[in-house]
């Protein structure tokens, strides 16, 4: 092979490589912490928190979950079908981060639309529950 071809496959390589090392990763399943909520967020919680019914949460997941053969669609309506009988609280935080949480059951849970979802963990879920009794 004539060294410009050469020097062009290996180019070719270290930019792949480069590319698909700063390829953006997903948020890590339960990485994200309610703990240290900054004013922003807290503001964009309190201000956007609602009850929402189940059939609004089954249009919500359908708009952020498109495709049948996402893990956290399944997750999604997992957790909702589970809770079918209950009250459920959402809200969506300045970053874009939504929360959904069954005060009748106190769980909780986060997602990142694209990203990934988690539970929310017992300080989250205390925030919550602060946030809807207005004593936040």
């Amino acid at each position: 092979m004539p060294p410009a071809v050469t020097a062009d496959l290996y180019l070719v390589h270290c930019l792949t490589n480069h590319i698909q090392q700063k390829k953006a990763e997903p948020m890590p399943f339960e990485t994200f912490d309610l703990e240290s909520l900054d004013k922003e967020r807290r503001k964009a919680i309190a201000k956007s928190i609602r009850t929402i019914n189940v059939e609004e949460l089954k249009k919500l997941g359908e708009e952020i979950f498109r495709y049948a053969d996402d893990p956290w669609r399944e997750a999604f309506f997992r957790f909702v079908a589970e809770n079918a009988g209950a009250t459920f609280h959402h809200a969506v935080t300045s970053d874009g981060v939504n929360i959904l949480y069954c005060r009748d059951q106190d769980k909780g849970m986060w997602f990142l639309p694209g990203s990934g979802m988690g539970p929310l963990q017992a300080r989250g879920r205390q925030i919550m529950k602060e946030m809807i009794t207005g004593t936040h």
